[in-house]
C-alpha cells in the first residue's frame, strides 16, 4: 500500500502545483469563484489567492459540512457557501474566547452570516476547544496557524489539531494554508515574522493520527527569502505560502 499512498501523495501535489485550466475545474467551484454574490474585493485577491486550485486541492463538493477556523473577512467562508449549497453547511468558527474578547473579530462572519445570499453559513464560537453541532467533513485554515503555534505555543496548537481531529469524519480532510518559514526555524525565530515552518505542522497533525495527503505549491514563491515579517512592504502579498492536506483515517 505504501507505494501506491505515495504515487497518490506525488500526484495530488503535482496536478495542484500549477494553474488549472478550466475544464479541470468542477462546475460548482467554478460556478462559486464566479459568482456576482461575491464582494469585488474578494475578486481583486482571487490572483494571489488561487481559490479554484485550492478548492480542488480541497475536494470540497456539493452537500459537504465545512469549517472554516479565523474567517477573517470571510472570503473562503463565502466561497464554501457557494460549493456546498443548500445541501451543505458552513461554519464560520472563531473560538468563543477570541469572540468575547475582540468581538470585531466575528462581525464580518455575521454579516455574511445573515445574509440571505449566504444562508447556509452559521457562526460558531465554541468555549474550551473546538466543538460544532454535527461532524464536519472538511476544517480549514488559511494563515492561522503560525499564530497559534507562535503566539500561544505549540501545546495550545497540539490541542486545536486535537480538536479537529475530533470535529471531522472518518475520512475527514484538514487543510492548513500558512507564510512558509526557512526550514528547521524556530519558533522564536520564526514569531517576529509571523511564519512557520510546514514541518512543525506536519509533525503535529500526523501526531494527532492525521495522514499527509498531499501537498500544494499553488501558493508558493521561492523567490521569497523567507527573512522578512509578511506585512513588509517588499514581500507583502507575495510571500512564499504552503498548502497541507491531510486526511482523517476510516
Amino acid at each position: 500500500m505504501k507505494p501506491i499512498h505515495s504515487f497518490i501523495l506525488v500526484a495530488t501535489a503535482a496536478i495542484c502545483a500549477a494553474p488549472l485550466a478550466a475544464q479541470q475545474v468542477p462546475a460548482p467551484i467554478a460556478a462559486a469563484v464566479a459568482s456576482p454574490d461575491r464582494p469585488a474585493a474578494d475578486k481583486e485577491r482571487d490572483a494571489a489567492r488561487k481559490p479554484a486550485e485550492l478548492m480542488v486541492f480541497a475536494g470540497v463538493k456539493a452537500g459537504d459540512k465545512v469549517a472554516d477556523f479565523m474567517p477573517g473577512g470571510g472570503y473562503v467562508t463565502r466561497l464554501f457557501s457557494k460549493i456546498v449549497g443548500e445541501s451543505g453547511k458552513v461554519y464560520a468558527l472563531v473560538p468563543g474566547e477570541i469572540a468575547e474578547r475582540v468581538p470585531r473579530v466575528v462581525e464580518a462572519s455575521k454579516a455574511i452570516a445573515a445574509d440571505p445570499k449566504f444562508a447556509n453559513v452559521t457562526v460558531a464560537t465554541p468555549s474550551g476547544g473546538i466543538t460544532l453541532p454535527e461532524p464536519i467533513d472538511l476544517f480549514w485554515t488559511s494563515e492561522n496557524y503560525h499564530d497559534v503555534y507562535n503566539g500561544s505555543g505549540p501545546e495550545a496548537a497540539s490541542q486545536l489539531v486535537t480538536g479537529v481531529f475530533k470535529a471531522l469524519k472518518p475520512g475527514g480532510v484538514f487543510i492548513v494554508t500558512d507564510h512558509a518559514a526557512k526550514p528547521g526555524t524556530s519558533q522564536a525565530d520564526a514569531t517576529p515574522l509571523h511564519r512557520i515552518d510546514p514541518a512543525l505542522v506536519k509533525a503535529q497533525a500526523q501526531a494527532a493520527g492525521f495522514v499527509l495527503e498531499g501537498e500544494s505549491t499553488v501558493i508558493a514563491n521561492p523567490a521569497d527569502p523567507h527573512d522578512k515579517p509578511v506585512f513588509d512592504a517588499s514581500i507583502r502579498g507575495k510571500t512564499d505560502q504552503f498548502a497541507l492536506k491531510f486526511r482523517k483515517p476510516r
